[in-house]
């Protein structure tokens, strides 16, 4: 009952302080789907070309505006995006939807450019254990890599998303100090991103933890500069979402069926999933644009193919009845 309350306190603080709330406005918040690369990358079943393709032209007709599609890393690292030339260009775009791609490095950089991707993402830990299990470099080092990445992209007008994992929790370091993520999401910023996404990356967030660590980062940016990020390891990512919705962040990641997971952190889970999210946001009045039934079915078109339920209960909820 306590928590019900709680929630319940929570939008309705976040109604009423949102300035896009203001003279019977609707809120609106922006969806960034991530299943077709985070949630897709570390997949164990090869998941064939056309299949990615076909997913994401789903994806494109559902009311989605950013769709992460791939990430130009080399297959011998992620061999599950080693196709993304081919799905990069063999998606339909669609007016008014943007299609990121993340890029480890220049060369990854280099190879988007040239398949013509408008918008690029980085990521670094925000811990030095996962960053150097992760990309075998220091926080520093992987800064100054990044630096040039996001000068490439500059050079060639394009946008910089920033990444930033383990914003309260490493599996190797422990507990985050929220400080760290505040100097690496203002360093970020100054170096040109954007906006930075901040991402609960094992799930292990909870109200007060993911508070702390969004009052040290509003303390060096707006709430417009960032988005926030959860994996629902522990079933608190809808929770964490609210938390950063009451702080005025309304640009939210997600991925489609719940997919995903960390490689580094066992026992990690997924995505807190977009059916879920757009469920939440539309029973709350908030504008996402998205179609519930065209998601839903999107999720279950890749569910299938993988041969796992979908790890959205909205899914799993309403599919029986789409018919």
């Amino acid at each position: 009952m306590a928590l019900r309350l709680n929630c319940k306190k929570i939008i309705s603080r976040f109604i009423l302080k949102n300035p896009f709330t203001r003279n019977n406005s609707t809120l609106s918040v922006r969806i960034v789907e991530v299943g077709p690369r985070d949630g897709l990358q570390n997949e164990p079943t090869r998941v064939d070309t056309d299949v990615k393709i076909e997913f994401i032209n789903k994806l494109s007709q559902t009311g989605l505006r950013t769709i992460e599609v791939t990430s130009f890393v080399s297959p011998k690292w992620v061999p599950q995006m080693g196709d993304n030339l081919e799905v990069f260009s063999g998606i339909d775009k669609q007016t008014g939807v943007t299609y990121p791609v993340l890029v480890p490095n220049v060369q990854g950089c280099k190879s988007a450019l040239k398949a013509g991707a408008e918008e690029v993402a980085i990521f670094i830990a925000a811990s030095e254990g996962f960053s150097r299990k992760n990309t075998n470099c220091t926080i520093q080092e992987s800064l100054n890599r990044t630096k040039e990445v996001i000068d490439l992209a500059h050079e060639n007008n394009t946008k910089v998303r920033g990444y930033v994992s383990c914003v309260v929790g490493c599996p190797y370091d422990g507990k985050v100090p929220p400080a760290s993520v505040a100097k690496l999401t203002e360093s970020l910023l100054s170096l040109g991103c954007y906006e930075i996404s901040l991402g609960d990356t094992i799930g292990v967030g909870t109200k007060s933890s993911v508070t702390a660590m969004l009052e040290e980062v509003l303390k060096v940016t707006s709430p417009d500069k960032i988005a926030i990020h959860c994996h629902d390891t522990y079933g608190q990512g809808l929770v964490n979402i609210l938390v950063a919705l009451d702080k005025g962040v309304t640009v939210v990641d997600s991925a489609v069926a719940g997919l995903g997971g960390c490689p580094y952190a066992r026992g990690a889970t997924g995505n807190v999933a977009t059916e879920d999210l757009v469920y939440m946001l539309e029973g709350m009045g908030v504008r996402t644009g998205v179609n519930l039934k065209e998601l839903i079915k999107a999720g279950r078109y890749i569910s299938d193919f993988i041969k796992k339920p979908p790890a959205s209960r909205v899914n799993n909820a309403l599919y029986s009845k789409l018919s």
